[in-house]
């Protein structure tokens, strides 16, 4: 078996996280983002199958410590910064709803 380089692994997380973040933006009905439990759900089961990868990179020393809950605070960061675009989307819709 080949060696597994630091450089592989990495592009494998970054794919990875990649995936998770498409997972949401594809997502095109908003409302299921933001009241659907199941897709919360599903994106929760991602996001903890991605910290178990990043957590097996650092202990068999693919990559740091410090370099791994990087990714997953930037992947955290993202994530949250699409949902708030969404809620915010629908608070808007129902205030101008309210005005007509």
């Amino acid at each position: 078996m080949d060696s597994l380089s630091k450089e592989t692994a990495l592009n494998v997380l970054i794919d990875e996280a990649d995936r998770i973040k498409r997972l949401i933006q594809n997502q095109t009905n908003s409302l299921c983002i933001s009241q659907c439990k199941a897709f919360e759900e599903v994106v929760d089961t991602q996001m903890y199958g991605f910290s178990q990868q990043v957590s097996f990179a650092i202990r068999v020393g693919i990559i740091e410590k410090k370099e791994g809950q990087l990714m997953l605070s930037e992947l955290e960061r993202q994530l949250n910064h699409l949902y708030n675009e969404v809620y915010r989307e629908n608070y808007d819709k129902k205030e101008s709803g309210k005005g007509e």
